[in-house]
């Protein structure tokens, strides 16, 4: 990692990042610096802070997936936005192509997904299986081209790998993502799904803060700015 991702707001509670398709959130087997120590990095250089800068994590997104990551600067804030996410007071809104039109082009779903460990993949199964968890989510979609198609969704439930199952299950696979069943991969390893948009009040002050996170400047994004017919 050589620079900064798109830092989107920053004040001394909330540092909200542009994460970019193939950074980690965290760190994990591979031992590449993960995004977390990178910000507290330019944290302590930034304001010149002595010792050990704190940065909490609110939420996750998976390496391949870009888009609004939330960190917190205080242990105070962390805490308070802990418990909003639990309590679903986050609005979490994605943007995703796929390569098949949703029957109906607008609507939600609900599963239940379990998770595969060894796989580090969620599959829907059955309500009643032990160890799922129900999973929704709604969807609408919002531009279409000849062969893929953009579609809005927002989170009710945030579970293991929840948008790109609940999708695979009814035939709307994500652009890229070979492991819930696309038939190729994009150029940088990545997939088209994009963390768009974030609402909630900020943990401190009560403002009501608003992230708008712009996607990847790559051909998979660049066709739906320029090309694709908004519904």
């Amino acid at each position: 990692m050589n620079s900064l991702p798109e830092i989107l707001f920053e004040d001394n509670h909330l540092l909200i990042v542009n994460k970019r398709p193939g950074d980690i959130v965290q760190g994990d087997k591979t031992g590449d610096l993960p995004l977390t120590e990178h910000l507290k990095l330019y944290l302590k250089e930034k304001y010149n802070k002595p010792g050990e800068v704190f940065l909490g994590l609110v939420h996750r997104l998976d390496r391949p997936v870009s888009g609004a990551v939330i960190f917190a600067r205080t242990s105070k804030s962390l805490t308070r936005l802990t418990t909003m996410v639990k309590e679903h007071e986050i609005t979490k809104t994605y943007w995703a192509i796929v390569d098949k039109l949703p029957e109906p082009a607008e609507g939600t779903l609900i599963n239940y997904l379990k998770k595969n460990e060894s796989q580090n993949k969620s599959y829907t199964v059955n309500e009643g299986i032990s160890g799922s968890k129900r999973a929704e989510l709604n969807y609408r979609l919002i531009a279409s081209g000849k062969t893929f198609h953009l579609l809005e969704i927002n989170l009710i439930t945030g579970r293991h790998h929840q948008i790109r199952a609940q999708l695979a299950a009814i035939g709307c696979h994500i652009k890229g993502d070979l492991k819930y069943g696309a038939r190729r991969s994009n150029p940088d390893g990545s997939i088209s799904l994009h963390a768009r948009y974030l609402e909630f009040t900020h943990p401190v002050s009560k403002l009501t803060i608003k992230i708008t996170a712009p996607v990847p400047a790559s051909v998979e994004w660049g066709f739906f700015n320029d090309t694709a017919t908004v519904k």
